[in-house]
Parts: C-alpha cells; sequence; structure tokens
C-alpha cells in the first residue's frame, strides 16, 4: 500500500512539473494542454509502462523450452517467495544486469541480460534473481517501472522547451531564459525523483533476496563481479535509454563525482558489506 501511495504522489508530481512547465511555456493554454498530456501519461504509464520499458531494453521473453535452467531456478525462487511465475526474458546484451517490471505480482516480469548468465554461477546469478523478485513482492517495481517512462518523458518536454516557447510580434521568445531553465531543471529533477525512490529500495531488495534464497553470500558475490564487468562493458540499450538504469540490479551508468551525487543505487561496497554481516551473523546457517 506504501508503494502504491508513492507511486499516486510521484504520478501528481510530474503532473505538476508539467503544468508548470506548461505555463512558463504557453500560459494558460499551454497549461491546459500539458494536465491533458500528463493525464494521458499518467494512464499510459500505469497500464502499458512496463511493456515500454521492455521493449526500451530490447528484452526478447522466453519459456521453459528456450532456457530450462533458468527459467526452472526462477520457478523455484517464486514458489519460495510465495509469488506467481513471473514472464521471463532476456536481453541480447554482454553487459551483465538483470531488473524487474510490472504494476504488481500478478502482472510481474523479469529479465537478465546474456552476459549475466555467462560470468555467474548457478548460485550467483539465484541470488540475482532472488533480488528482483523481492522487488516484486515489496510491489516497489510499479513506482520504478512508471519513473522510468515519466523521466523519458520530461526529458522530451525539456529538449522541446526552447522550440515552443512563447514568442513575440517578431518572432523572439518572449522569455528565453524559462526556456534555458527549464531545460536544464527538468532532466535534474527527474533524476532526483529517480534517486529518492531507489536507494532505499535496493537494501530491501538485497535483504529480501538473501531470505528467499537463503543465500546472502551469494548475492554479494554477484554484485562484486557485476560491478568488475559493468565498468569495462557498456549496456547499450540503457545507454540509448539512460531513464531505465534506475530499474537495474547495478546502475551501468553509474560514475564518479557530480554524477554520484545523481546515483540511483547505492555504493556496491555497502551493499556488498550488509550483505556480507548477515552471513557473519550466522542469520543462514544452513547454507554456509
Amino acid at each position: 500500500m506504501f508503494n502504491f501511495v508513492k507511486t499516486a504522489i510521484l504520478m501528481a508530481a510530474i503532473t505538476a512539473l508539467f503544468i508548470v512547465v506548461g505555463g512558463m511555456l504557453g500560459g494558460q493554454q499551454g497549461m491546459l494542454l500539458a494536465l491533458l498530456m500528463a493525464c494521458g501519461m499518467n494512464f499510459f504509464s500505469y497500464w502499458y509502462s512496463d511493456t515500454m520499458v521492455l521493449k526500451m531494453t530490447n528484452a526478447q521473453q522466453i519459456d521453459e523450452k528456450s532456457a530450462p535452467q533458468f527459467y526452472a531456478a526462477i520457478r523455484d525462487l517464486a514458489e519460495k517467495a510465495g509469488l506467481p511465475m513471473p514472464k521471463v526474458f532476456l536481453i541480447n546484451e554482454e553487459a551483465p544486469n538483470a531488473f524487474a517490471t510490472g504494476r504488481d505480482p500478478e502482472h510481474a516480469s523479469v529479465a537478465a541480460t546474456t552476459g549475466i548468465l555467462k560470468i555467474l554461477s548457478e548460485r550467483e546469478l539465484r541470488g540475482v534473481m532472488a533480488h528482483e523478485l523481492a522487488h516484486i513482492k515489496h510491489r516497489d517495481v510499479l513506482i520504478s517501472t512508471v519513473a522510468a517512462t515519466m523521466a523519458g518523458a520530461i526529458s522530451a518536454l525539456a529538449n522541446f522547451a526552447m522550440f515552443f516557447s512563447g514568442r513575440d510580434s517578431e518572432g523572439r521568445p518572449t522569455n528565453p531564459m524559462a526556456g534555458i531553465m527549464v531545460a536544464i531543471l527538468a532532466p535534474i529533477a527527474a533524476s532526483l525523483i529517480q534517486m529518492t525512490i531507489s536507494r532505499a529500495r535496493e537494501y530491501e531488495a538485497d535483504r529480501g533476496g538473501a531470505e528467499i534464497a537463503q543465500d546472502p553470500e551469494a548475492l554479494a558475490i554477484a554484485l562484486q563481479k557485476i560491478h568488475q564487468f559493468a565498468q569495462a562493458i557498456p549496456f547499450q540499450a540503457v545507454q540509448n535509454h539512460p531513464e531505465t538504469a534506475q530499474m537495474m540490479i547495478l546502475n551501468p551508468l553509474s560514475g564518479t563525482g557530480l554524477a554520484q551525487l545523481f546515483s540511483t543505487h547505492p555504493p556496491t561496497e555497502e551493499r556488498v558489506s550488509r550483505l556480507m554481516a548477515m552471513v557473519k551473523n550466522g542469520v543462514y546457517p544452513e547454507v554456509l
């Protein structure tokens, strides 16, 4: 219920941002047009954002025949988590990563790159997919999926800001600074929204995934491997659609300096440290 409320607040915030931008660029008519656009975007995001994100990442659905071992592992983990079997997708990318999407556990999907299947052992891969199932169980995939599609819409709006600002009788922008500020601030606002909703939920999904798989060490090792390989292998689909980065188990676009301020994930070292603390405390002695 809490994540549903957060999603509603996010939608309301984005709607307000659209209205403000519309007003700055087109007065009352711009505000009305922006309101209509935002309402349509909210409807689309709630019902179809998962499909859009899967298309953005070029994910292809698989079944038990095409990837029997991977599919069976997810089915086993879903049963352990008390979740319906999600749809399963593979992304033909060498960069190792994975994510979950969908508006609720009954309409959920999990996706992994072909690269992650290559670098992780079966045990480590189970840890990663358990993490993604924890996102579904916690019902926070809706807000991340909606945020991805809305961030894309905000970025598109900012790109049009300079071209659709008001003009005077001589064709000059009536408020050129407004267009410039919108173009700068709108993407930053989208990044801040993504950062706010993502960092705490990753810690919770790590903990929940460790509980589902009964193996916190496996996820810790997997995160270290993903972090190492992700530095050298670009995730092309995410580079083309950076708004999807916050959905991944590890942000493939994370950087240093200013970029780190807008990172949608907590530091990998801290995530690994928390998972290994679970091991040290003997939370799951049966797998150690």
